[in-house]
């Protein structure tokens, strides 16, 4: 009998230790999987975001916190684009970096350009290298009054990785206040155009006004170009039914929509988890394949935040770091065919 337990006993522990070693493997190696982005050159045709091969896609993954704050600057490395793909399964990560003096009160672009455009090109260098798509987030309020600043900002990132690089989206003005769209689409224009001079395929998404929910509007009066889309933001516990039939205009009147935002609580980014309604908003983007991130990677005590407080970018991967909308957002993630 004690011969046939220590065979038994024998035989789990090999099967546990292959377990193990599958789980490594899956982490270590899921970076080596593909040679380039999922879906290659990504396109605009119609209102639709497309790859290489001409067919419909749908970018997953998460946006991380404003670059210029402490509860979200930590984790613009190597080490949480990796595990937002293998943990994740996340094809897009978005770096979303701090214009102008953020809410916790820190200098961003304005004040320290190398600093936070450093912040900025870690991410991009880890995307690139993880096959990863990468959106390029000018995360300003009142972007109209720096186009200086925002030309400069692009035209480094089309000239030295738009140019060569499939992975690469740029988000030209992350939330356009309640102002006039023709002074909006004047400022998209010109950066556009900046672009356009290094970078003439990648896709570039256009913030439309009301924090980025007028797409009904941009649509009506849409700014000429190539490989162009509208970003729609929404929070699930505030935006209901209306925003979506907004999108559902703006897409009958041709225009693409790529959600670079959206939260599961309401639009102060505080308060408990509409699940109800974050699995609407789901079933919406699935029907339309729309792409969408979630806000945020960070660790900030609010409920939006994928993390816990105190959690570092060593512990993206880990799912008792997971606040219950970090939870819920990686269960839908892990839940699509991302293209790894």
């Amino acid at each position: 009998m004690l011969f046939y337990f220590q065979q038994a006993s024998t035989l789990l522990l090999r099967v546990c230790d292959k377990l193990r070693l599958i789980a490594f493997l899956s982490l270590t190696f899921c970076i080596q999987i593909n040679a380039a982005p999922p879906y290659g050159q990504l396109s605009v045709k119609r209102s639709q975001l497309v790859g290489s091969n001409g067919q419909p896609v749908q970018l997953v993954g998460m946006s991380l916190f404003w670059s210029s704050c402490g509860e979200g600057e930590g984790f613009y490395n190597r080490e949480t684009v990796n595990s937002l793909k293998c943990s994740w399964n996340s094809n897009v990560v978005r770096a979303a970096m701090g214009v102008e003096y953020s809410g916790c009160q820190r200098p961003g672009y304005l004040d320290a350009p190398n600093v936070e455009r450093a912040k900025v090109e870690a991410v991009v260098k880890a995307a690139i290298e993880l096959d990863m798509y990468v959106i390029l987030d000018f995360h300003d309020h009142n972007a109209q009054g720096h186009v200086k600043q925002a030309k400069e900002f692009f035209a480094y990132f089309a000239q030295n990785y738009g140019s060569k690089y499939p992975n690469i989206i740029y988000e030209t003005f992350n939330e356009p206040l309640q102002v006039d769209w023709n002074g909006v689409k004047s400022y998209h224009e010109q950066v556009v155009a900046e672009i356009r001079k290094y970078d003439n395929k990648n896709v570039i998404v256009l913030g439309s006004t009301t924090w980025s929910q007028d797409v009904d509007t941009a649509a009506n009066n849409p700014v000429r170009g190539s490989n162009l889309c509208y970003s729609l933001h929404y929070y699930a516990a505030t935006h209901k039914q209306n925003l979506r039939d907004k999108a559902q205009a703006a897409m009958n009147k041709g225009a693409c929509i790529f959600v670079t935002e959206y939260g599961t609580v309401d639009a102060s980014g505080g308060g408990g988890v509409d699940e109800g309604s974050t699995k609407e908003w789901y079933n919406f983007l699935d029907s339309k394949k729309i792409s969408s991130l979630n806000w945020a990677i960070s660790n900030k005590a609010e409920g939006a935040a994928a993390l816990t407080p105190g959690t570092t970018s060593s512990q993206v991967g880990n799912d008792d770091r997971l606040t219950a909308s970090g939870r819920l957002v990686k269960s839908y993630i892990k839940s699509k065919n991302t293209g790894f």
